[in-house]
């Protein structure tokens, strides 16, 4: 109907840094990163909620020492509460992007959370926190008027304390997530520049116009490693 008021939606990617975030604090100090899935209240006996709440994280990272030391450093954050290592990973195993992953429940204050301040400023996160490199990426949407964004997203700054810009921004429907979008944010850093760079030099291109060979020499690592690299992003790539 003409005239008819629309609502838009506005799919932003927002690169984000905010104080007081142990999250922040331990992937800044250690290789790996972490994926934040669900955050709740830890209920008491009583019936009552306690002060802090407890999240459901994946730690992921190349190797084993790698994961372990970023353990270490959440541990060792005076942000972080108890943390629970879980044994069973619920299947999020395949798609984290690491090497190695594990699952854990963590413990920590909620004033020290950033999500209230980007909701109550109408931005909505449909997808894991992703940490790496002491800074997260959010992916979220806003529902409202997108010239409305910039003051919105000033307000967050001012009332946290935080450091955001806006890595991606599309205002359309058919800016979800794809599925293959979902595969490549799977892959670690590593893979992923494995991955673009034998697309560029043209080893998938019939017949081939590099071989491992090549490829390990432009990165200057080993045909063994190279060829994990790439075999474990086509891996994840390639999963229906």
């Amino acid at each position: 109907m003409a005239g008819a008021d629309q609502t838009t939606t506005t799919w932003l990617t927002l690169d984000l840094w905010h104080p007081n975030c142990w999250a922040i604090k331990a992937t800044g100090e250690a290789s790996g990163g972490v994926l934040a899935h669900s955050i709740y209240n830890s209920p008491k006996t009583d019936g009552n909620h306690s002060e802090n709440v407890k999240g459901l994280f994946t730690a992921f990272a190349e190797d084993e020492p790698a994961v372990n030391e970023l353990l270490d450093e959440i541990r060792d954050s005076e942000h972080a509460g108890e943390l629970s290592e879980l044994r069973e990973r619920f299947g999020r195993e395949h798609n984290a992007p690491g090497n190695v992953v594990r699952e854990f429940f963590l413990e920590y204050d909620p004033d020290d959370m950033i999500c209230p301040t980007l909701l109550e400023r109408g931005f909505v996160h449909n997808a894991p926190v992703r940490i790496e490199n002491g800074r997260e990426e959010w992916q979220v949407c806003y529902v409202d008027d997108r010239s409305q964004i910039d003051a919105a997203l000033d307000r967050v700054r001012d009332q946290s304390g935080a450091d955001v810009s806006i890595d991606a921004i599309t205002t359309s429907e058919a800016a979800a997530t794809t599925a293959r979008d979902q595969r490549q944010d799977t892959l670690t850093a590593r893979q992923r520049d494995v991955f673009e760079h034998a697309r560029e030099a043209g080893y998938y291109e019939w017949p081939r116009e590099c071989d491992t060979r090549e490829l390990a020499a432009d990165l200057d690592v080993s045909k063994t490693t190279l060829l994990e690299h790439l075999r474990k992003a086509e891996a994840k790539l390639l999963d229906p």
